[in-house]
């Protein structure tokens, strides 16, 4: 991950985006205030409006953060093994982690739940995440497919549109029955079902 510098500024920033990322994940983006994170942080809501002028400002900010985050992830399961499978493997496991934290979601997952009443800007962020998640894993799926060590009906990008759909629905219902394990048996189930014979 790229390490900003340790300044107050910085600091203050990153504290601010690191509480609302949290709020959002548990929450969500419309259950919160600058004042819960002003409260949080020990600041006044002046200082979040120094780093951030609007909430819709903050969100954009929190998903660019989050979008760069999350690929270099990617980029990491990519570049640490060819293996298709083991590749889909890591990708679920980051979804598990995620959920371990307090039973927190995929940001972008629990934004989707309120895309009609979010800024056009963190709406369009939060599409573009999707966008990048499903191009990797369409790559994934084709080698995957290319190699045999993947088998399924239809195009790679309809399968990758699957996999995302439940890994999302899988975190949300497993957060719901406050069973954590529940995830790790549906997306287990689930590449099985992809590895080929």
């Amino acid at each position: 991950m790229i390490m900003l510098a340790k300044d107050e500024t910085t600091s203050t920033r990153e504290r601010i985006l690191d509480i609302a990322q949290r709020l959002i994940q548990s929450r969500g983006y419309n259950a919160f205030s600058f004042h819960h994170l002003a409260h949080e942080i020990g600041i006044k809501t002046a200082s979040i409006h120094y780093h951030f002028p609007t909430k819709a400002d903050l969100g954009v900010a929190l998903l660019r953060r989050y979008r760069q985050r999350f690929g270099q992830e990617l980029d990491g399961i990519s570049a640490n093994n060819g293996n298709s499978v083991r590749s889909l493997v890591r990708f679920a496991a980051l979804f598990q982690r995620t959920l371990s934290v307090d039973s927190q979601l995929c940001m972008c997952g629990m934004l989707s739940a309120e895309i009609e009443s979010l800024p056009k800007p963190v709406a369009i962020e939060v599409k573009r995440f999707f966008s990048e998640t499903e191009l990797w894993l369409t790559n994934v799926l084709t080698h995957g497919r290319r190699e045999e060590r993947l088998a399924f009906e239809g195009s790679p990008r309809t399968q990758a549109r699957m996999l995302i759909a439940m890994m999302e629905g899988a975190m949300v219902v497993a957060r719901g029955m406050r069973h954590n394990a529940y995830f790790q048996g549906m997306a287990r189930n689930y590449l099985l079902q992809l590895k080929a014979a």
